[in-house]
């Protein structure tokens, strides 16, 4: 130990002696490793030795869980929402507690976050929704959306991307987002995370950790700060950044991205390098939902009519990709489809049989972890969230 902690400092990390010690003591489920050349950024300042400890291990439930917005969690469908954990083997809540547009949902006590205008307390007391899923046996999981932000593109236009004309580009959709480069952008987001998990949030989950979509064809119209590293490098620096500084705190830290990133070398355009992220986190969440595959992907002619085929095949993939990180490969756990894509061509409607055909094709790549996606918080009634279940079932009509 003593070694490593010798290593540690020559390598200039952050990690402390206890730190070290701790993982030490664990040493069944602690990584102290060397990253792999190819996997760390040519900026990091602190050396290459990591220490990856999943500090939930032994709290964590195996989890099924469902999105649940601030707006649900405050209003009447979360009602609902507690009946359908009650009455099912869902046990899990991703809560958003910095929501797709840059609002914070919560009432901050954060000062320097007060600053910045952009809060918009949904949930007014959540220390009694923290007791309250508590109560009903559901594990928290705080939602930060991270670099797509308009409310703070808006404010800290200087932390966006700006066009030729002044004004801040915005995406088809009217949105906006900010600087991966800028590292205050970093520690305005790490700030929130470090307010959920005192709040009482067992994990933080970042989504959005990305460039804008197409970043690569309008990168160079654009007037932005940024440096040297390649954006697959910033991207996966903002993690292991954000995972350091929340070390003490005995969160998780999963990130969303998406799914085809475990498809392909790296999604360079929008800076998702699909190892490179999940070295640094206890959960990766990749996005495999059905209707966001185009016609072709794993042998289907319409993915999103296929979703046994569709998820299968995205888990055949993630497990060869992370077979490449063997040592800090993390627990995957996928957002799966509970809504009906109307607008993919060839679509079909998503109800029971469809969701338990992708939980299903999860099992059979030995994936025990899921999360369910629909927008509006409306989902599916009497799906049968175990597998086993199912086969049982079927062996008993024949």
């Amino acid at each position: 130990m003593l070694m490593l902690y010798e290593e540690s400092q020559q390598a200039q990390t952050k990690y402390s002696l206890e730190t070290l010690l701790q993982a030490s003591l664990d040493a069944k489920h602690a990584q102290i490793v060397d990253l792999a050349p190819e996997l760390a950024s040519d900026q990091q300042d602190y050396g290459d030795l990591y220490v990856k400890l999943d500090p939930q291990l032994n709290e964590a439930p195996v989890v099924k869980g469902l999105y649940a917005s601030a707006h649900s969690v405050a209003g009447q469908r979360f009602s609902q929402l507690l009946e359908l954990a009650d009455t099912t083997e869902l046990n899990a809540f991703v809560i958003d507690v910095k929501e797709d547009f840059g609002y914070i949902t919560y009432p901050t006590e954060d000062e320097n976050l007060k600053q910045y205008d952009t809060v918009y307390p949904i949930m007014k007391d959540v220390p009694a929704l923290m007791q309250t899923l508590d109560e009903h046996d559901i594990y928290p999981i705080a939602r930060i959306v991270v670099f797509k932000d308009s409310k703070l593109a808006t404010i800290k236009p200087e932390w966006s991307f700006v066009q030729s004309d002044g004004t801040i580009w915005k995406n088809g959709r009217d949105e906006s987002f900010v600087n991966p480069y800028v590292k205050e952008v970093w520690d305005y987001n790490v700030a929130i995370a470090k307010e959920a998990a005192a709040l009482g949030f067992k994990e933080i989950q970042f989504d959005y950790v990305r460039f804008p979509e197409g970043f690569e064809n309008r990168a160079d119209t654009l007037t932005y700060t940024k440096d040297e590293r390649a954006r697959i490098d910033v991207v996966s620096d903002f993690v292991r950044y954000a995972r350091e500084a929340l070390s003490p705190l005995d969160v998780r830290v999963s990130v969303d991205i998406f799914g085809y990133a475990a498809s392909v070398p790296a999604a360079e355009g929008i800076g998702q390098d699909f190892n490179k992220i999940s070295q640094f986190v206890d959960v990766i969440s990749p996005m495999v939902y059905p209707s966001h595959y185009s016609t072709g992907w794993f042998g289907a002619n319409v993915p999103d009519a296929a979703p046994y085929v569709t998820i299968n095949g995205a888990m055949i993939d993630t497990h060869e990709k992370l077979a490449e990180i063997e040592q800090l490969k993390p627990i995957i756990r996928p957002w799966i489809q509970d809504f009906t894509a109307s607008w993919v061509p060839g679509n079909i409607s998503y109800g029971k049989k469809e969701v338990e055909a992708q939980i299903k094709a999860l099992e059979d790549n030995n994936i025990h972890e899921f999360l369910l996606w629909n927008a509006s918080n409306r989902y599916t009634p009497d799906v049968d969230y175990t597998p086993s279940n199912l086969e049982e079932q079927e062996d008993a009509k024949e």
